[in-house]
């Protein structure tokens, strides 16, 4: 897919904000120690808005362990509900982090802001460190913001929409099953109407649904900060490479992609505004890398994640809070 449309734009070339590392400072590891680190520094929820992202080292917490540690940082333990990533729920709101192919790089995106309801919190553990790569970076939502071009930004400003096509158990992407966590039609629909989504069910089943214009920055609950807050480029096309993006054209036109995304009055986003997007993400990025028995969290509203590819072994869990 192309278009006529260019940005060009001084590349982001200092970093300017990175995670609080917090380590044991000589007291217990595990849990406990954990626990007592938080106890020293302060209320959790004041220290995320002030720092936006935590990244606990040196602990070692063990697998068996994870439920306490997120007892004590995610208060309000939320599903998948409305995710569009492939993952294995594992029990107590835990999932495994998006399983998408080692080689591939996850752009950068706060969890389910395409949504009309999302995570404030994020959480992260890591259960097998990888054989090599695999860092989660993180973004300042604010920097990400500043850090696009003048003209994609008031482009934006009006808002986006998205639409979803999703399966009843067969076909590309997720099934509506899967992203809504219940087999029971009534519960999908109350969900949609309460996010004053239009929609209809195919006679196959499927479901098709179209949000209202969602907005493309939000201000942080907190702070006031004002922060780049969508998935444009996860639900476009053109994030998804030239070749992947001729093949699915082939296969299908754009009005029955499994995602798709507008401005506000249903005209195209350009591939170029995508791509600096997702460009620019990545370059605000810093990387947390990950060794066996680590974990973060993460404000949602205030930074954006994604992945780096990996070689060998990498098992991340992922769980989130209101």
């Amino acid at each position: 897919m192309s278009d006529t449309t260019t940005i060009t734009s001084t590349p982001v070339t200092s970093t300017a904000w990175s995670p609080l590392v917090i380590r044991p400072e000589g007291g217990p590891t595990g849990a406990e120690g954990v626990r007592d680190r938080l106890a020293a520094l302060g209320d959790p929820g004041d220290l995320l808005a002030r720092e936006k992202a935590l990244v606990f080292r040196d602990f070692d917490v063990p697998e068996e362990d994870v439920e306490t540690v997120m007892d004590l940082l995610l208060p309000n333990r939320l599903g998948y509900l409305h995710g569009t990533s492939p993952r294995t729920q594992l029990g107590g709101n835990l999932y495994t982090s998006t399983e998408y192919p080692q080689h591939m790089t996850i752009a950068m995106h706060s969890e389910l802001s395409y949504s009309h309801q999302w995570p404030e919190r994020l959480f992260f553990y890591c259960a097998t460190t990888p054989g090599g790569g695999g860092a989660t970076p993180v973004a300042d939502g604010a920097r990400w913001l500043a850090a696009l071009d003048a003209e994609v930004r008031k482009a934006f400003a009006g808002g986006i929409r998205y639409t979803q096509n999703l399966h009843d158990g067969m076909g590309l992407g997720r099934s509506w099953r899967q992203t809504f966590e219940t087999d029971d039609r009534d519960e999908v629909e109350a969900f949609l109407k309460a996010g004053e989504f239009t929609w209809h069910w195919d006679t196959d089943g499927g479901l098709r649904m179209t949000s209202p214009v969602r907005p493309a920055t939000v201000r942080h609950p907190v702070t006031g900060t004002e922060v780049w807050f969508n998935q444009a480029d996860h639900f476009h096309p053109a994030a998804l490479g030239d070749e992947t993006a001729r093949e699915l054209a082939q296969i299908l036109p754009p009005e029955e992609l499994p995602q798709s995304v507008t401005f506000a009055d249903g005209s195209p986003i350009p591939d170029a505004y995508i791509l600096h997007i997702h460009d620019r993400g990545l370059e605000t990025a810093v990387d947390v890398d990950w060794r066996k028995g680590d974990l973060m969290v993460i404000d949602n509203v205030a930074t954006a994640h994604g992945r780096r590819p990996y070689t060998g072994d990498r098992r991340v869990l992922v769980a989130m809070s209101g």
